[in-house]
């Protein structure tokens, strides 16, 4: 809890406050006192409408210490950060992320494509900038057309899914220094990682297993037709 707010009509507020069953050490958490009007869900609506100020402050506090906490990761180098969609998915993967901190009006969204030749999918991610480029739609080796299987919100996406990864999920915004460097800076989306992790590492890997994966698909074409196992055709042996 990071701060309480008291409403309630005339001195209800202070005589709880002085009174035995309201324990003390939340007095030091309470945030404002409010009037209202009205009782049940009523008031409760409108004491969020009188404290929205104040509540606000607060959540602004707390995204500022988490930002700080977040570029101190990177100022120290410690390799305990991600950011940028890319290297934030695979940090998600690895399950090394412990708190992802997401913009909240992140302008991304994840596609699911399918080529229809091969039936084979695959998800991209993109800004409306990128969804205007008709490449990102198309396969690339073939040119096919492929067919848009879902598409949802990053933001939807994350909310729904972050507990799959193990992780915090903190939603900011660009209203404080922090927030605004962490928008144009780092691409409005990263996270504070459990461990070190050495994403130009991990690329130069995934990309040699890609090429690995490819050759043994080439090796393997040209090992096929009407020879034998060990690489001699028939007729080398007089049949």
């Amino acid at each position: 809890i990071q701060g309480l707010v008291l409403a309630g009509s005339a001195d209800f507020k202070s005589e709880l406050m002085r009174s035995d069953l309201f324990d003390q050490r939340l007095s030091k958490i309470v945030i404002k006192m409010v009037d209202v009007s009205y009782g049940g869900e009523n008031g409760f609506n409108q004491a969020i409408e009188y404290s929205s100020d104040t509540l606000s402050a607060v959540k602004l506090m707390k995204e500022k210490k988490l930002l700080q906490k977040y570029m101190d990761e990177i100022s120290r180098d410690t390799g305990r950060y991600c950011f940028m969609i890319e290297d934030t998915l695979k940090a998600l993967e690895l399950g090394a992320v412990e708190d992802l901190i997401v913009w909240e009006n992140l302008e991304m969204n994840r596609y699911v494509l399918r080529n229809s030749s091969t039936s084979e999918e695959r998800i991209v991610h993109l800004t409306p900038e990128q969804e205007k480029n008709d490449s990102f739609f198309h396969d690339p080796e073939t040119g096919v057309e492929l067919e848009v299987v879902e598409k949802e919100s990053m933001v939807e996406w994350l909310a729904n899914n972050y507990k799959n990864y193990g992780c915090n999920l903190e939603f900011v915004t660009d209203r404080s220094g922090e927030g605004t460097q962490f928008v144009k800076g780092f691409g409005g989306i990263g996270g504070i990682l459990r461990w070190k992790v050495d994403f130009v590492q991990l690329t130069e890997y995934e990309e040699a297993a890609d090429r690995d994966a490819a050759d043994d698909d080439s090796s393997s074409d040209e090992d096929g037709g009407d020879d034998d196992d060990y690489g001699f055709d028939d007729g080398d042996f007089g049949f």
